[in-house]
């Protein structure tokens, strides 16, 4: 009988591949996103239900959960994947702006997991996938607000991990670095026009995040898509799974130095 899995932000990117690599595969896919009137390439493979999902929304949530129930009988695994990113100056950030951040990444990823956390029980075990980053582990300039949810995400998984082991239930972490297709397109950010803050290290700053690991090979959403599958279906005791030669590069540069060597190396590539 063919496992089912739910993933949310499946309109594009990673949640888009993983949706199409999991269906090659064989299993029952539960693609989930804000419009899924507009999705043409999903609603015509097999095996696949698209339907309406908004993580701010708990209604939205539980119908979702309920439709693939009812379609497929069983829920297997999961994959928290929505969310977008807000840079900038912190200080600047509207109160609506913060509250967004932690409500998409953080809150909605949390009510997610309890809709579906019921039928993982019934089932008798199953997999959850966090989307996390390298800036889960590494917080950036001007990432504060981003960095903080993806902390924040990181804990949770963590905590959880231990907590649902005895239910059969493994939580993992997908960690990947930099990706044209989400990072960069997705983001929002923050205005600022506080004298106190320089415009100028804030307009140089992805120029001189990218000089770090330009020289590195990146991953596609492709290939966290593929890393998602591992994950799934390695049966391991693993709760960190790292995608892309810059994002090993930036934990490395964390777990490897002391904090002061850290700190200046950071510093002195990003902000001085």
């Amino acid at each position: 009988m063919a496992k089912t899995i739910v993933i949310t932000g499946a309109s594009s990117g990673i949640g888009k591949e993983t949706a199409k690599l999991f269906q090659q595969k064989g299993w029952n896919v539960i693609a989930t996103m804000r419009s899924p009137e507009k999705e043409q390439e999903l609603t015509q493979l097999d095996n696949v239900l698209v339907t309406a999902l908004d993580v701010q929304g708990i209604e939205s949530i539980q119908k979702a959960v309920k439709e693939g129930v009812e379609k497929f009988g069983t829920i297997d695994a999961l994959v928290n994947n929505a969310g977008y990113g807000l840079m900038g100056v912190f200080e600047a950030a509207t109160t609506e702006q913060i509250k967004r951040q932690y409500a998409v990444n953080v809150f909605g990823l949390m009510d997610v997991t309890q809709a579906v956390l019921p039928h993982l029980r019934a089932n008798g075990g199953g997999t959850i996938i966090n989307i996390s980053s390298f800036g889960g582990v590494v917080a950036l300039p001007f990432g504060s607000l981003y960095n903080s949810t993806k902390f924040a995400i990181e804990g949770l998984s963590e905590g959880l991990s231990h907590e649902l082991a005895p239910l059969n239930i493994a939580v993992k972490i997908i960690e990947p670095g930099s990706i044209a297709t989400n990072f960069r397109n997705t983001r929002e950010t923050v205005t600022s026009d506080l004298p106190a803050y320089s415009n100028d290290v804030f307009g140089k700053f992805f120029g001189r995040f990218m000089e770090m690991t330009g020289h590195l090979p990146k991953a596609s959403a492709a290939d966290v898509a593929h890393t998602i599958y591992e994950a799934v279906t390695d049966g391991k005791l693993k709760l960190r799974y790292v995608v892309g030669e810059d994002a090993q590069f930036f934990i490395d540069l964390k777990t490897k130095n002391n904090d002061e060597d850290f700190i200046l190396k950071m510093r002195n590539q990003l902000i001085n």
